[in-house]
C-alpha cells in the first residue's frame, strides 16, 4: 500500500460523542459563585496565603471548564482535534462542552452555491467559446474536507473550473456529426457529464456534487458575428428547401386536379407555362403582379 493510499485511509470521518454543556454549565457557575463566595469570606476573615491559592485555583478551574463549551446548529459540524491528532467530528445540534484543549473546527454542512465565472474555451472543433456553469455541492466527510486539501472551499472552485474547461473541449458548440451530442443540444448529458468529472475531482476532498448546470453557453465575441451569419444562412438555406418542396407538391396537385377534373386540356408547352408562373408566385419573396394575356400562347 503507498503512502498516499495510507494517509487518505486514516481521513475518514469519525463519530465522537460529547457531554451535554448544561452540566458542565451548572458546575461552571457554581465555581464561580464559590470563588466570589470564597473572596468575600476571605476579606472578612482576613485569609492568609493558603486562602489566596484555593481561591485562585477554583477561578482557573472555572475558567479551563468554560473554555469546552461549544454550540452547533442544524446542519453544521465540529471537528475536534487533540494535540494534532484528530479525535472524531460532531454532527449533533445543540450545547455541548468536551475537552478544552480540544481544538474545535466548525464545517458547514449545508448546500452551497458555485456560480462560476464566464470562461473561454475551444470546443471540440477548435471554435472559442464562452461557458459557465453552477454548481450545488455540501460536505460529506469532514475529515477529508479539513485533512485532505489545504482549503476546501477553493479546491472546490479551482477544480470546478478545470472541470469545465475540460468536458466543453470535449463537445462541439453546435455542428456535430449526425448523432452526436453538443453542448448546445444535448445540455442535460452535458450537465450530467460535468457532474460526473465533478464528483471524481472532489472526491478527494470530501465533497458530494448534488448538481451542476451550465448556466451561459455562447460563441466567444470575435467570431459571434461570422458564426451568427453562417447561422442566418443556414435557416435561409433550409427555408427555401421548405418553401420549393412546398411549392412543387402545390403544383403536381393543381396539374393533377386539372386532369383529372377535365378542366382544361393543357399541352406540353402550356403546362410548363403554369408551372412556371407557379412557381413564381408560390416561391417569390414579393407579391406577384399579375399580367393579363389577352391574346393566346401562341400569338
Amino acid at each position: 500500500m503507498s503512502t498516499e493510499s495510507v494517509a487518505q485511509s486514516t481521513n475518514r470521518e469519525q463519530p465522537v460523542s460529547v457531554r451535554s454543556g448544561w452540566l458542565f454549565l451548572f458546575i461552571t457557575l457554581t465555581l464561580y459563585v464559590g470563588a466570589l463566595l470564597w473572596l468575600i469570606a476571605g476579606i472578612r476573615l482576613h485569609g492568609g496565603p493558603g486562602f489566596a491559592l484555593s481561591l485562585v485555583a477554583t477561578l482557573l478551574t472555572a475558567f479551563f471548564l468554560s473554555l469546552g463549551f461549544f454550540t452547533l446548529q442544524p446542519n453544521e459540524a465540529a471537528v475536534l482535534i487533540l494535540f494534532g491528532n484528530y479525535r472524531g467530528t460532531v454532527r449533533a445540534s445543540g450545547f455541548f462542552w468536551t475537552n478544552p484543549f480540544n481544538r474545535k473546527l466548525r464545517i458547514s454542512l449545508r448546500a452551497r452555491n458555485l456560480n462560476g465565472d464566464k470562461l473561454k474555451v475551444n470546443d471540440k472543433r477548435g471554435n472559442p467559446v464562452e461557458i459557465a456553469a453552477v454548481v450545488v455541492w455540501r460536505v460529506r466527510d469532514t475529515a477529508q474536507a479539513v485533512f485532505d486539501v489545504e482549503n476546501y472551499d477553493s479546491y472546490v472552485r479551482v477544480q470546478s473550473e478545470s472541470a469545465v474547461r475540460h468536458v466543453a473541449s470535449g463537445y462541439a458548440y453546435d455542428e456535430g456529426e449526425p448523432g452526436e451530442l453538443t453542448l448546445r443540444g444535448g445540455s442535460d448529458e452535458v450537465s450530467a457529464a460535468l457532474r460526473t468529472e465533478l464528483q471524481e475531482r472532489l472526491a478527494r476532498a470530501g465533497v458530494e456534487v448534488q448538481e451542476a448546470r451550465l448556466t451561459h453557453l455562447a460563441y466567444a465575441p470575435e467570431i459571434a458575428q461570422a458564426m451568427l451569419r453562417r447561422q442566418q444562412a443556414e435557416a435561409v438555406i433550409a427555408a427555401r428547401q421548405k418553401i420549393v418542396h412546398g411549392a412543387v407538391s402545390m403544383v403536381e396537385m393543381a396539374l393533377h386536379e386539372l386532369s383529372a377534373k377535365k378542366v382544361v386540356q393543357l399541352d406540353e408547352e402550356r403546362k410548363a407555362a403554369m408551372v412556371s408562373n407557379l412557381l413564381v408566385v408560390l416561391c417569390g419573396e414579393s407579391e406577384a403582379q399579375p399580367v393579363i394575356n389577352t391574346g393566346t400562347l401562341y400569338n
